[in-house]
């Protein structure tokens, strides 16, 4: 469950106007709390129930009201803070492990606001990259309905795709070349040399892809290289490998800055 808390009329206009991106953008089901009282105790209950809350408020109003029930990153769930006129959108707890950056992201999207990171570099902009590994001669439906799970189970949109990734002996695999075109992403390869430096990042080692090709995982380590080269800042799995019968598909962030650094085919998009 989302809750929007607002305490002011313009903020509560602006809570509406995201409950109506809710569906859009597959978050969970949500309400409008505004001036909920008494507010301390609605607020706490909410929190360690596991509601996802978006405040639109004063943020040393959100922590001086949750301090008494914060556990740690791991368990407790994402919290937002927008200003009431929606220009900025924080992620002030559980921004890795509860996913509060990503969710902040999609917020900062859907408003048109600047997503302020307090965990990096503030006013970045998040450049998501795919990456993908398959059997030869893989059907084209295989890894493309699989790579539209990946996106659905993240909330994006192949707009929402920087490029597609893999490993150098599938830089002529028909069907990853076609995948790409169609979306209009840039379709890059890299050596298994390349892709070692990213080995501690996987979310799994699979000995046999090792012994198969000399890197522990195709798809994770693609997306996370793919991402660190275009924005330069630490890369971070998103959505570890996922797979079906013939392919493996894997979701990696990175941040650039708004102002300007990055320069790949969707900063328009990304800073729109």
């Amino acid at each position: 469950m989302i809750r929007f808390v607002a305490l002011t009329p313009a903020g509560e206009r602006l809570a509406r106007k995201l409950l109506s991106n809710v569906a859009l953008n597959n978050w969970p089901d949500a309400v409008v709390d505004y001036k909920p009282k008494p507010f301390a105790e609605f607020v706490q209950t909410a929190f360690k129930n596991g509601d996802w809350l978006v405040f639109i408020c004063a943020t040393g109003i959100v922590m001086r009201t949750l301090a008494p029930v914060l556990q740690d990153k791991y368990q407790d769930p994402p919290v937002l803070v927008l200003d009431e006129e929606g220009k900025f959108v924080i992620p002030l707890l559980s921004g890795h492990e509860g996913g509060a950056n990503e969710w902040g992201a999609q917020v900062a999207k859907s408003l048109g606001a600047q997503l302020v990171m307090t965990t990096a570099k503030p006013y970045l902009n998040p450049v998501y990259t795919l990456g993908m590994g398959c059997e030869r001669h893989c059907p084209l439906e295989f890894i493309e309905s699989l790579m539209l799970d990946a996106l659905a189970q993240k909330g994006l949109t192949p707009s929402d795709i920087h490029s597609l990734n893999s490993i150098d002996i599938k830089a002529d695999e028909t069907n990853l070349i076609a995948l790409a075109d169609k979306y209009h992403w840039d379709f890059n390869t890299y050596s298994a040399q390349e892709l070692t430096p990213m080995e501690s990042l996987l979310s799994t080692k699979s000995d046999y892809i090792f012994n198969t090709v000399g890197v522990y995982g195709v798809a994770e380590s693609a997306a996370l290289l793919a991402v660190q080269m275009e924005t330069g800042t630490e890369p971070e799995l998103i959505l570890n490998k996922i797979k079906n019968a013939k392919a493996t598909c894997a979701l990696a962030r990175g941040f650039c800055s708004s102002s300007g650094e990055f320069t790949g085919r969707n900063a328009n998009h990304l800073n729109g």
